[in-house]
């Protein structure tokens, strides 16, 4: 048994959840939820990101405090947790939350100590949906490459992170797959940002441009922690950094491995920010960080400016939870982006849920109800005619183990429609309807149709278990 810390990454709250958001909380859900299933001791974890920006000017614009203005939203997120049937065992609200400013102020201090901050003044394009500044000959046509907005000129004098520093040992941890990144195209992504050069990034942004939210920085209080040092602490702060020891080395130093789930527009912070904060603070780094698409609308990115953010609890109160589960973990793609439709949702569900497994699962019942008063009759230790079944039956756990590790929940998805499959040509194979008619007017023993039932049971005995991380309630 293996013992694993598995994070979502923790979004803005500066509106309502929209459906990419919840794709990200199902995939690591499901990934969390299989692991758990083969015996590890899981601790899954997401929350809110809320010393942003964008939080404060969204407080302004409804004139509310913005810790009031993050509360209010960040329940929006959390709330997702029952209509997505969510097993996360802890949610950090950055904002609020005691175990986080503490843990925050311990890693500034371990860094500082390293001697990796230094003071500067800076003038740079600064995307405040990105939290970034951006070089100009990373802008599309003057553009965030993000959000498609324009960056605002903005001149500072703040603490700077020398990332610089940790060029060679990001290169060499990532390329050798110590901190290993998918899939394979994003990992190349990373290598390929930090052979460019790696610049030392702002760390603080000035209390005033803050509006005096946020952490202030230990030892200049004109200064705030910038919100992605800050954010990104909460993988470590949630755990106990700087609050609980016993804690922290139980699920981050001592478990077997620390994986993120994230989105491809927040690489460059989980996988070169990050790790060059923990390696100057002296802390483990995590092992892997899965990088997921996007859901689109219409081939555009899904965002509240489009119009296109349909919320997810509305998807789930008007078609159910187990349909909005199954789309993401069986249609979404593991490369490249994918449009969400309601049609595609639906396609899904019918083919799948309805005519493939709950097909089988109905005739199955009713059949050993009405031939066998409800009694299971013993599988058969020998069922030639069922070899084609059983072999999907066997080959199924492994694939779906090897799938989850890979991140590819469309390949573990398939592997539990397969057995689906062959369960079905196994019924129109052996016509269990013929074998009781047989019983009835001919006097033939019962043997060959128990063998029918039985492994029929079995089937969906198996596929129920396999399709407890997809579809908990469904399973």
């Amino acid at each position: 048994m293996g013992r694993y810390f598995v994070t979502t990454a923790i979004p803005y709250v500066n509106g309502k959840p929209h459906v990419g958001h919840a794709l990200e909380l199902v995939e690591t859900d499901a990934f969390a939820r299989h692991l758990r299933a083969r015996g590890d001791e899981v601790r899954c974890q997401t929350g809110t990101d809320d010393n942003a920006l964008k939080n404060v000017q969204g407080a302004e614009a409804e004139g509310i405090t913005p810790a009031e203005y993050v509360e209010r939203v960040a329940t929006r997120f959390s709330s997702l947790r029952e209509p997505l049937d969510l097993s996360f065992d802890d949610f950090i609200k950055t904002s609020s939350d005691p175990r986080h400013r503490p843990g925050v102020e311990k890693l500034w201090a371990a860094c500082a100590e390293r001697g990796d901050f230094y003071r500067k003044s800076y003038a740079g394009l600064y995307c405040v949906g990105c939290e970034l500044f951006y070089s100009p000959d990373e802008l599309v046509d003057g553009r965030c490459p993000e959000h498609g907005t324009v960056p605002d000129l903005v001149e500072e004098s703040n603490w700077f992170f020398r990332l610089s520093r940790y060029s060679d040992q990001l290169h060499e941890l990532i390329s050798s797959d110590r901190l290993r990144i998918e899939p394979a195209t994003r990992k190349r992504e990373v290598l390929s940002f930090i052979e460019a050069g790696l610049e030392d990034f702002s760390a603080s942004r000035s209390m005033s441009r803050a509006r005096g939210w946020g952490i202030p920085v230990p030892g200049d209080p004109d200064q705030v922690i910038y919100v992605w040092f800050d954010a990104l602490g909460n993988y470590i702060t949630a755990p106990g950094y700087g609050t609980d020891d016993a804690s922290f080395q139980y699920w981050w130093n001592d478990s077997d491995a620390r994986v993120h789930v994230i989105g491809k527009g927040i690489i460059r912070f989980h996988a070169v920010y990050w790790p060059a904060m923990l390696l100057s603070a002296g802390v483990r780094l995590p092992d892997t960080i899965f990088v997921h698409e996007y859901l689109t609308a219409d081939g555009q990115k899904i965002s509240k400016s489009a119009g296109n953010a349909e919320d997810p609890a509305d998807i789930v109160a008007a078609y159910n939870t187990d349909a909005l589960r199954w789309w993401m973990l069986r249609d979404v793609a593991r490369s490249g982006d994918t449009d969400y439709t309601t049609e595609r949702l639906l396609t899904r569900a019918n083919e799948d849920l309805a005519n493939n497994i709950g097909n089988l699962v109905n005739r199955t019942v009713s059949m050993v109800k009405r031939y066998r008063d409800g009694v299971i009759p013993p599988v058969a230790a020998d069922n030639p005619g069922a070899a084609a079944l059983r072999a999907a039956r066997e080959q199924a756990p492994a694939t779906i183990d090897a799938a989850f590790t890979a991140f590819d929940f469309r390949r573990a998805a398939e592997a539990v429609t397969a057995i689906g499959n062959e369960g079905n040509r196994y019924v129109e194979a052996a016509r269990p309807w013929d074998l009781a008619k047989a019983e009835r007017k001919e006097g033939a023993a019962p043997a060959a149709l128990d063998t029918v039932l039985a492994e029929l049971v079995a089937t969906c005995r198996e596929i129920a278990a396999h399709l407890t991380p997809f579809l908990p309630d469904a399973a």
